[in-house]
């Protein structure tokens, strides 16, 4: 049994890409007026993915070898010439994140956004793809094919539901991912000039190799690429686009929309651990110090948006920011024990996000939707107080309007909406008793110094400290004032309208990071293993070059192999 579960589970790396992109073509053969239809299937697949995520997880826990540990070539050409996917532990939890947000997203979305517009559940699914194939891909070619994927389905997907504000919004991020995609050609045909290839683990093995006329222009192609990168990844000031169109964009999009910022992030990881360790030569640590400062002016930057704003869509979208800006000062500081607490932090910080642009919605629904008007008071509300009630109102807490506070019934909605946004604003700001404070608090142990070490802490380490620090305590301060405008100030409505189907996804989502919180110790093994990993790119190189095609006839000569022991 063990046997054939090792021989299916490489097969299954292909998986996450087929299953969605076959679901999609499924649903462009039905009429659009079958939503149930394509809702069942869509919900379906998008289940079955969040599955073969966590067998792609599990299987990758019980490796205890190199950072490599699943190898997929899906041409059956050698290596560096087909294509290649590659599973490790940091694409594993990178697709188990996306798997998690998207079905989420999908559930909500069946409320009501799924029927605002045309082919949904098709560009849901091609958004689930393009995820999962950069998470996935060994090259840089294929990085672009599955970038653009993503990126298409993002835009009908930011128009979904129409409107003058999505359509302002959208031409813009049109714009510059277009910008971003254009760069990323250029940055990769002149990478494949210099050194001939765009495998990562064989432009691993070459850029030592680079002769040093031909370095400046290797450095200059890698600046080009990774712009593209950081324009994703929202680092400053290329990021002027994203808070305008994540705020706009309907609540199902936005939260699938935290995740794309994530695949600017780890490809800049990917990338920076594996192309430019101490091992490179003179390109060892190459645009470490931009990613540095960078990331901390990014950080400084949504902290003050998250200051300076008051609708729950836009402070989500500042939220990304602060996420995005903290994880690429860490791939600044390239050391393993900042980067296992970075791991930690990521996914935390993406769920939390993604759950906060869905209840966000909700919350600024409420306050236009008549469904939530409160209804009529009864004469009886009209009629004297008792003594016994006269009593009791002297010395009771009375709101504005003089109404006695203590007894009041609070709609069972408004609670959960309520706690549900107290968590939120736990994870984003960092506080504990859950995940984000954890994550934070790992983040600042790795900066703070013992003190034997503390001559040794530089300018970048405290204040990136610092940085964390203020950031929580902005995100504090916003979310309590929205949180209070929303929840706590006096308004002539009564509770929100609240479907199953929307407030299900946001639980789960929470729930996550509570699990996170409980399994704190393991994921922060995991992280650090992930990290450990990362740093020593040889095992990624060694298990890409160790795989080989299987024998057919049609490469047997090729391979050496007999004729006879191919396969038909």
């Amino acid at each position: 049994m063990q046997s054939i579960t090792a021989a299916l589970m490489p097969h299954l790396m292909i998986a996450p890409i087929l299953v969605p992109l076959i679901t999609a073509c499924l649903m462009l053969f039905l009429r659009e007026g079958k939503h149930r239809t394509k809702a069942t299937l869509s919900l379906s697949a998008a289940v079955l993915n969040l599955v073969i995520a966590v067998a792609l997880l599990l299987w990758g826990k019980q490796s205890d070898g190199p950072s490599a540990f699943g190898v997929y070539l899906p041409s059956n050409w050698d290596v560096p010439y087909g294509i290649v996917l590659v599973l490790d532990r940091f694409s594993a939890l990178m697709l188990l994140v996306a798997a998690i947000v998207t079905l989420m997203a999908l559930l909500f979305a069946l409320a009501r956004w799924h029927k605002a517009g045309a082919h949904f559940h098709p560009l849901i699914q091609i958004q689930i793809m393009g995820l999962n194939g950069a998470f996935l891909t060994g090259d840089l070619f294929n990085l672009f094919v599955f970038f653009e994927v993503m990126l298409a389905a993002s835009y009908g997907l930011l128009l979904h539901g129409s409107g003058p504000s999505r359509v302002k919004s959208g031409l813009q991020y049109i714009a510059i991912n277009l910008a971003a995609s254009s760069l990323f050609l250029v940055g990769a045909s002149m990478i494949y000039g210099v050194t001939g290839t765009l495998n990562m683990a064989d432009l691993a093995a070459r850029i030592p190799q680079v002769a040093a006329a031909d370095r400046a222009l290797l450095h200059t192609a890698c600046a080009i690429l990774a712009v593209a990168f950081l324009a994703k990844a929202a680092m400053w000031p290329l990021n002027f686009w994203l808070v305008p169109a994540y705020s706009s964009a309907s609540a199902p999009s936005a939260a699938v929309f935290a995740l794309l910022t994530k695949v600017g992030v780890y490809v800049l990881l990917r990338l920076s651990t594996l192309l430019f360790p101490p091992e490179a030569g003179s390109s060892a640590g190459f645009g470490s110090q931009w990613l540095l400062w960078g990331g901390m002016a990014t950080l400084a930057f949504g902290a003050i948006g998250l200051l300076a704003s008051q609708r729950p869509a836009r402070l989500a979208g500042y939220a990304v920011i602060v996420s995005s800006g903290t994880l690429l000062a860490v791939v600044g500081f390239a050391r393993p024990e900042l980067t296992a607490a970075a791991l930690y932090y990521l996914p935390s910080s993406t769920l939390a996000v993604a759950a906060f642009f869905l209840l966000g919605e909700i919350m600024e629904r409420s306050r236009t939707d008549p469904h939530s008007q409160r209804a009529p008071e009864d004469e009886e509300d009209h009629l004297p107080f008792a003594l016994a009630d006269l009593e009791i109102a002297r010395t009771a807490n009375l709101d504005e309007d003089e109404e006695v506070l203590i007894g009041r019934a609070i709609p069972a909605s408004t609670a959960l909406l309520g706690l549900a946004f107290i968590c939120c604003t736990v994870l984003v700001a960092g506080l504990p008793p859950l995940s984000g404070f954890i994550g934070k608090f790992a983040m600042l142990s790795a900066l703070l110094p013992l003190p034997v070490e503390a001559p040794r802490v530089g300018l970048a380490s405290w204040t990136l400290l610092v940085l964390v620090i203020v950031s929580g305590l902005f995100a504090l301060v916003a979310l309590s004032r929205t949180g209070i405008r929303f929840f706590w100030a006096p308004m002539e409505r009564g509770g929100h309208l609240l479907r199953v189907a929307e407030f299900v996804p946001i639980a789960v989502l929470i729930a996550a990071c509570v699990l996170f919180t409980v399994r704190g110790e393991a994921l922060m093994r995991y992280a650090q293993a992930t990290a450990t990993s990362l740093y020593q790119p040889r095992g990624y190189i060694d298990a890409v070059f160790s795989t080989k095609p299987l024998p057919t006839p049609t490469n047997a000569e090729r391979l050496g192999v007999p004729v006879s022991e191919t396969r038909p």
